[in-house]
């Protein structure tokens, strides 16, 4: 999947702004300083600071950054009244493309030694560099219910309690689960609001006895039976389990995360004992020449963070070219 150009964009007021043009696959150099597979904050950041290093930089990104589904963020810094992740994720890519990027959208299917660089393969098309920067994040798993996100943009079906736990401060909040990894949301939950149930999809039998004393003492309810059905209506989201069913405000879903590494393990690179890849304090991996940014390469899945990543790999990028 390739495109020749950038559609217009929405900017921070649902105005359109211009997006600047994409180079087409055809026009892409043999061979570049810098490749960067992602385009979410981590990936479009680093494309940016190495164009301005003067960096000859491919960015391949397969539009399906998480970015794009966040129906708006309060805690990103400069938007009072805080700013819609498509929007945000717009205003990004025009800035980055103000620049001499060479950016195709694409899959990324393979990533190869070649020579003391690399080669990075699509489904019509591959180029070679140097150095290559993964940004190729994280997926969550989503709750088993219909209009899934239908119910993230209304706000009621919630991903990240660092990022929204303030929007829901004394409201009924309910968490879904099916490992310890809930107890642990459900208690980060109940900083701010008092009304906290946590759903287990096997019931609450899947939790051992330390783990239901825990949430007993912080005041959490726990459903005890596994749950049936999830559905969301008129803002509000009911979660049916045995005979029972429970109205939450918002629901929190705390399945886990698919995290984007079988690039960066075609390499050999190491993941840690969550799945991400192992980076030092430079954001560099365990295969030289190979770096990461953003959520692929940490727990803390936060725009700031993965922007202050990609920085930080293209700045030590940039000194080792």
């Amino acid at each position: 999947m390739t495109t020749d150009s950038a559609p217009s964009i929405p900017s921070a007021d649902g105005a359109e702004a211009s997006a600047a043009t994409a180079a087409p696959a055809a026009a892409l150099p043999a061979e570049v300083d810098a490749i960067v597979i992602g385009g979410g904050p981590a990936g479009l950041t680093a494309a940016l600071y190495l164009a301005r290093f003067r960096r000859s930089v491919v960015l391949l990104d397969a539009a399906q950054s998480r970015l794009s589904k966040i129906p708006r963020t309060h805690n990103y810094p400069g938007f009072a009244e805080g700013v819609t992740g498509t929007s945000l994720l717009a205003m990004l890519r025009e800035q980055t493309l103000r620049y001499p990027v060479h950016s195709v959208t694409a899959q990324v299917r393979t990533v190869q030694r070649h020579g003391s660089g690399f080669e990075v393969g699509w489904a019509d098309g591959s180029v070679r560099a140097r150095q290559v920067l993964l940004a190729t994040g994280v997926t969550d798993i989503p709750p088993a219910m219909p209009y899934v996100l239908e119910a993230l943009r209304a706000g009621v079906l919630r991903y990240c309690p660092v990022c929204d736990g303030y929007e829901v401060i004394d409201q009924a909040v309910g968490v879904i689960a099916d490992g310890e990894a809930g107890v642990g949301e459900a208690l980060y939950l109940r900083h701010f609001t008092p009304h906290v149930t946590l759903f287990m999809e096997q019931g609450a039998a899947a939790l051992d006895a330390a783990a239901r004393r825990r949430l007993t003492e912080a005041g959490i309810a726990c459903a005890d039976e596994p749950i049936d059905g999830i559905r969301h209506w008129e803002d509000r989201i009911t979660v049916r389990h045995g005979a029972r069913e429970t109205v939450c405000d918002s629901l929190y879903c705390a399945l886990g995360l698919d995290i984007h590494t079988a690039l960066a393990q075609q390499l050999g690179a190491q993941v840690d004992d969550d799945g991400y890849l192992v980076i030092d304090r430079h954001h560099a991996t365990t295969v030289p020449g190979l770096w990461a940014a953003g959520d692929v390469s940490q727990g803390l899945n936060q725009i700031t963070v993965a922007m202050a990543g990609g920085a930080m790999a293209a700045s030590a990028m940039h000194r080792q070219l």
